[in-house]
């Protein structure tokens, strides 16, 4: 790592850095609404969003800066196992585009802000909806700590801030810094702002990627060069080469598809799609986003050109972000950097805001004040979406950056295990709501168990959720806990779902009906004025 601070980068760094704090600022007033004391204003942009801006806001949100640096890190780490994040980014889009445009349907009918708006709805069930929206909360905070540790990465690398000075204030100052700037244009702007910033973070991500394809083999000899460098490493490892063992093979199909199926449970990803303006915006989107898939792969092959360039870090976070600044001159570096940075302010800014849609909705209004205007509504959620960062700021700076990885592993655990209620809802009413919520609850305590015991692999010293991957129950082989979980999930609630059944238990009032799943913008009773709380209070 180079010594010193690195003026050339950093001040490009500033500079982009500065002009999308100014676009954030503006986007306040970027189709402006009459109203914009409601959650459809400042949570969802007005639900106005066309095609194009739809494609960089979800870009935007599901390639994040963690992304950026954890997929090649990952790559330089372990080798071609890290590559799981191609094919299962590959899957969800046809998986999507078989629910989403139902899910904006229902959503749009009934006013729906959160998923588990649409569960309350659909199972009559406030302890149903209570669980998806907890478990959303707690799988997206560790997200969001992540994209701050991308920031303080790139921080580090740069010479400012990260581990550059022993003094704790100055140390993290420039992290406080970017912080402060995206909590104030997040609580001005709401979605509005990522969304535009969306814009510049992914042309920078794509113009990175396209030079550092093209330059960084240059330099390095070629691509036989750096996959002959990179098997070299991994089979004097004894990690078998740059193709996985075959013992590996369930954990690599199972990561993948586990994976899919929790995408887009997260509340960040449900956000950008409700802020939609139609059906159709949906579904030309889940055609058009597989282009970051391939961007994506393209991404994972700096993690086999780091190791070729020769590249050593104690933490392997930093592995891309040092690369850049060993091969680029330092204003390009500079632009690299920055792509990073504001690739971490986008999906942070969005997960803030989901996140708090679901306190303001599934708690706060549920069962704190059932008839909290939307004035009041969105008061709360601005301010929880300040508390939201403030956490995910404590968390990075006062605990391991281990930790923060290890939680954002339980996340994706936590979170599939919503898949049954949202997914399931949307297709069939046959799920009883207690068997869903038992379901649910078998499938979040055996996930977090099964991570529990599981030790890393790189750290002697970490016992405890080393991993996400363990051995699968009948079968033996390694495979994704949170998979495994999911289809117990599913065991449970189908057979409960007999029981329960049979038993004739009371299963709750159903306020949606066939036709609102196919319903688009200018259908008669789309966006109604009546909080679906409200209207489903005596439920």
């Amino acid at each position: 790592m180079n010594d010193g601070v690195n003026g050339v980068a950093l001040g490009v760094f500033i500079f982009f850095f500065l002009a999308v704090t100014v676009m954030g600022f503006l986007a306040a007033r970027w189709r402006k609404a009459e109203n914009e004391q409601s959650l459809d204003e400042w949570g969802l942009g007005g639900r106005s969003f066309g095609t194009w801006i739809t494609w960089f806001l979800l870009g935007g949100d599901l390639y994040t800066a963690y992304t950026f640096v954890a997929v090649p890190a990952a790559i330089y780490a372990a080798g071609a196992a890290g590559f799981f994040a191609v094919p299962y980014t590959i899957l969800v889009y046809p998986l999507i585009f078989t629910f989403l445009p139902r899910l904006w349907s229902v959503s749009h009918r009934h006013g729906y802000v959160t998923t588990s708006d649409f569960v309350r709805g659909r199972f009559g069930s406030k302890g149903l909806s209570l669980a998806v929206a907890v478990t959303g909360i707690l799988a997206t905070m560790p997200y969001i700590a992540l994209q701050l540790v991308g920031i303080q990465a790139v921080l580090d690398v740069m010479g400012v801030g990260g581990s550059a000075n022993s003094n704790w204030f100055v140390k993290d100052l420039p992290l406080l810094i970017a912080f402060g700037v995206l909590a104030a244009y997040t609580y001005s702007s709401g979605l509005r702002a990522p969304a535009l910033i969306a814009f510049v973070k992914d042309a920078l991500i794509y113009i990175v990627i396209a030079v550092a394809i093209i330059y960084i083999p240059i330099k390095l000899g070629g691509f036989e060069h750096i996959f002959a460098a990179a098997n070299d490493k991994y089979t004097a490892a004894k990690a078998g080469g740059l193709v996985p063992a075959e013992a590996n093979q369930w954990t690599y199909a199972t990561l993948a598809l586990g994976s899919a199926l929790a995408l887009f449970m997260y509340p960040h990803s449900i956000t950008a799609t409700l802020s939609s303006k139609s059906r159709d915006v949906i579904r030309r989107n889940t055609t058009i986003l597989p282009l970051y898939s391939l961007m994506l792969g393209l991404l994972a092959l700096l993690g086999f050109m780091a190791i070729a360039a020769g590249i050593k870090v104690t933490n392997g976070q930093l592995a891309i972000p040092q690369l850049f600044e060993t091969m680029f001159p330092s204003w390009f570096a500079g632009v690299a950097f920055a792509a990073i940075g504001i690739g971490a302010l986008v999906p942070a800014a969005i997960m803030s805001i989901a996140a708090a849609n679901l306190f303001t909705r599934n708690i706060y209004k549920d069962f704190i004040k059932p008839d909290a205007t939307p004035e009041q509504e969105t008061k709360v959620s601005k301010l929880v979406s300040l508390l939201v960062k403030v956490g995910a700021l404590v968390f990075v700076l006062t605990m391991d950056k281990t930790v923060a990885i290890n939680f954002q592993l339980l996340g994706g655990i936590w979170i599939l295990q919503t898949f049954p209620a949202l997914v399931g809802g949307l297709f069939t009413r046959w799920f009883h709501r207690w068997a869903l919520l038992a379901g649910w609850a078998v499938g979040m305590v055996y996930g977090t168990v099964a991570a529990y015991g599981v030790a890393s692999p790189t750290n002697p010293g970490q016992k405890h959720f080393g991993g996400s991957n363990a051995a699968i129950p009948g079968i033996g082989q390694i495979g994704y806990i949170g998979l495994t979980s999911f289809v117990l999930n599913v065991l449970v609630t189908v057979v409960l779902t007999f029981v329960l059944k049979a038993l004739k238990a009371p299963e709750g009032v159903d306020e949606t009906k066939a036709q609102d799943y196919t319903a688009d913008a200018g259908d008669p009773g789309v966006q109604v004025e009546l909080p679906p709380a409200t209207a489903g209070a005596s439920h």
